[in-house]
């Protein structure tokens, strides 16, 4: 059976599951508030881990994509610990990106401690370009999307500057669900005393809706200016 592709306004590229949903699960949750199509490309399985396995993690990816209710979502099955820009990965994603044929992407925050994220990142701006060309052994049909955005999900402790910030208040509930459906990475044999990780992230949260008037925000950052038509964008 051909796997069939919806057009999409938003595709999310994450190194492993759970981290679209870490890095912009509100984010996510309000696009489709607003109507926008969303879809996640996995890029790996996310395993091994200490207290996951493969159909465990799957299980829980498709138990948090029903909480996000996006479009589509996707895995390329590239190896986990061991995830490289290479060149065959990227004529892979380049492919799911002329099919799926997004306006923009969103792609991990280029600098972080966990290799993978790294790689995702080239990976993700490597695709983005080859996703254009002609004359080249590609499904679909020449796609460029018009911006890339990055999300933080990172390993590191930066107090980055964004280039903006997501009111995500209405959402930051659904988003703590969605992630609660990691059992195995964020509540099994994890610590119970208070931060938890979860914990730690809404506090996080918190301290980026503070700085923009909100109760809940996310970051995202960009390497080229943003544009704005009318300054009655701006919050």
């Amino acid at each position: 059976m051909v796997e069939q592709f919806p057009v999409v306004d938003i595709l999310v590229i994450s190194p492993h599951p759970d981290d679209a949903e870490l890095g912009m699960g509100g984010t996510i949750l309000r696009l489709k508030s607003e109507g926008w199509k969303v879809a996640i490309v996995d890029l790996t399985s996310g395993e091994p881990t200490p207290h996951g396995s493969e159909e465990i993690r799957a299980a829980e990816t498709v138990e948090a994509t029903k909480v996000l209710g996006v479009d589509w979502r996707g895995n390329l099955n590239l190896p986990n610990r061991y995830l490289e820009p290479s060149l065959e990965a990227r004529k892979l994603l380049a492919g799911y990106i002329r099919r799926l044929r997004p306006r923009w992407i969103f792609a991990p925050y280029w600098e972080d401690a966990h290799p993978d994220h790294v790689a995702a990142n080239q990976l993700a701006e490597a695709a983005r370009f080859w996703a254009k060309l002609t004359k080249i052994d590609l499904p679909g049909e020449p796609c460029y999307p018009e911006r890339i955005w990055y999300y933080y999900c990172v390993h590191l402790r930066l107090i980055p500057q964004p280039a903006f910030i997501v009111d995500v208040t209405p959402f930051w509930e659904t988003k703590l669900e969605a992630l609660r459906c990691y059992r195995s990475q964020f509540l099994t044999g994890t610590r119970v005393e208070k931060p938890t990780f979860l914990d730690r992230l809404t506090e996080q949260a918190a301290t980026w809706g503070w700085s923009i008037g909100a109760r809940y925000g996310e970051p995202f950052a960009s390497r080229e200016p943003v544009g704005l038509r009318s300054l009655r964008c701006l919050m």
